[in-house]
Parts: C-alpha cells; structure tokens; sequence
C-alpha cells in the first residue's frame, strides 16, 4: 500500500475592485515565500470564516478526480472557480484516503485506528502518533489528536485525517529528534492565532523537527499536522500557470479554496 500526499502552494496577490464591500469579496489566502531555519518553503493562510475551502475525492460519477484540472474542471460546471488545490490526504493505490474522509458533512471514508508498534524511525508517517484529523465545522477549523476528534463526535463539513501530528497545545510532538538526518520535502497545515489556517511546504529537505518549529515558532499555530513529502508534491494555481502532475498517476483527496 502506498501513502502519499504532495503539497505546495503558491505565492499571489489579487486586488478587488468594483462596489462591493470588504466582506462581499472573496478572500483568497495570503501567500507567500518564507526562510526558516535555512529553510525556504511557501506558505499559504485562509481564514476559514471567509474562505470556502472545500475537500474533493470523486467526481459525479463517483470516480477518483485524480488531477487538479478534474477538479476545476467540475467547479466551473457550477459556475465556480477553483483559486487553488493541494493534496489533503494520504491514499491508497487506488486514489482511496488512507484515513477518515469527510466531505460536505458526509462520511466517505473511516478513520484509520491500525497501529503499528515499533520505534518512531521504524513506523511508516500515517501511523507515527499521534495521527491527527483535520477539519472544518461552522466555518471554524480545527485540528486535534486523531482519538480526541473521535471522542468529541463533532459534525465536520468536511475532515482528512494524516499522521503525525507536528505541534499538539503548543508544544512540538516529542518525538521528533533535533537535528534528525531524515530529511526530505515535507508539507503541513496548521491552525494558528485568530484561527488561521496556514498551509506549508518546504522547498528543500527538512528533518519533522524543524518542520514543527517552523509551524510553532515562526507562524504560531498552537496544532498542525504533517500532510506529506518526499516527491511528487504538487499543486494547482491558475494565476501562476500552474498545474502540476502527481509522478504516482493522480491524487487521492484534494482541498481547495472556492469561489
């Protein structure tokens, strides 16, 4: 079984013009180039509150979208666009999520409660503790230690579950190893002050340690969650001309911003 999710994201601006007000207009996510720790990556914020993020694994005809243009593609049916997409999840050979998957309020796929027992070096990511869920409720986001979400039986718009956590209350997940030489591309998303929702890949390797400062320390999110890395990240965003491929032959999960 392969695990897998790619993420990047982009670095834009857009102005509004025309008479509508502030809270009329869509708010895409502020993005940008950042240097940690010797470190560049891309980071990308949506405030949940005014940002339609949404999550997508089947079409309408109840396949795998697999692609990002897939995904435009359907939107524009509807007479929406798709500003940006990134990969949500692990997943399967067949481009099924490897976790819980939940998408317009419905369930579509279970948690992922296997563990598998052994040193942290030794545990494939997914099943590092703790896993984590990712997810949106009453335009408000969240992200808690797998278990935790399961025991507060909230109704999600939409949830994605991955592993490990990278910062749990404030604090790095301890066990992560500073200074580790398990470097790779690595991508996250955390929930940061006022509730902001920070999307982050690194543009070259990075050990988990570092990895999680970068989400305390420089964007301070109080929980974030790795997604994915290694190669293959992609992501989509049409004010770049820029639609990447997976090197796996699609997506499993996708998350989007929607307008």
């Amino acid at each position: 079984m392969k695990m897998f999710l790619k993420g990047l994201l982009f670095s834009t601006a857009m102005a509004f013009g025309g008479a509508a007000t502030a809270a009329e207009q869509p708010q895409p996510p502020a993005c940008r180039a950042q240097t940690f720790a010797a470190v560049n990556y891309i980071i990308c914020a949506a405030d949940p509150g005014k940002a339609h993020l949404r999550l997508f694994w089947k079409d309408a005809e109840g396949k795998p979208y697999r692609t990002f243009a897939h995904v435009a593609e359907a939107l524009a049916a509807e007479g929406k666009s798709l500003t940006f997409a990134m990969n949500a999840g692990m997943y399967k050979d067949d481009f099924s999520p490897l976790g819980l998957f939940v998408a317009d309020g419905e369930t579509l796929a279970p948690a992922n409660t296997f563990e598998i027992k052994g040193s942290p070096g030794s545990v494939p990511n997914f099943y590092k503790k703790p896993k984590g869920v990712f997810f949106l409720e009453d335009r408000h986001a969240g992200i808690l230690p797998m278990d935790t979400y399961l025991k507060r039986r909230g109704k999600a718009t939409f949830a994605t579950q991955s592993g490990p956590m990278l910062v749990i209350d404030g604090k790095t997940n301890p066990i992560f190893i500073p200074g580790s030489t398990d470097r790779t591309r690595r991508s996250g998303v955390g929930i940061c002050e006022s509730g902001v929702v920070r999307f982050a890949i690194s543009d070259g390797p990075v050990n988990f340690h570092d990895f999680a400062r970068l989400f305390r320390d420089e964007l301070k999110c109080s929980n974030a969650l790795f997604l994915d890395g290694g190669r293959g990240a992609g992501t989509y965003v049409p004010a770049l001309d820029r639609e990447d491929w997976s090197g796996h032959g699609g997506y499993g999960p996708i998350v989007g911003l929607v307008e």
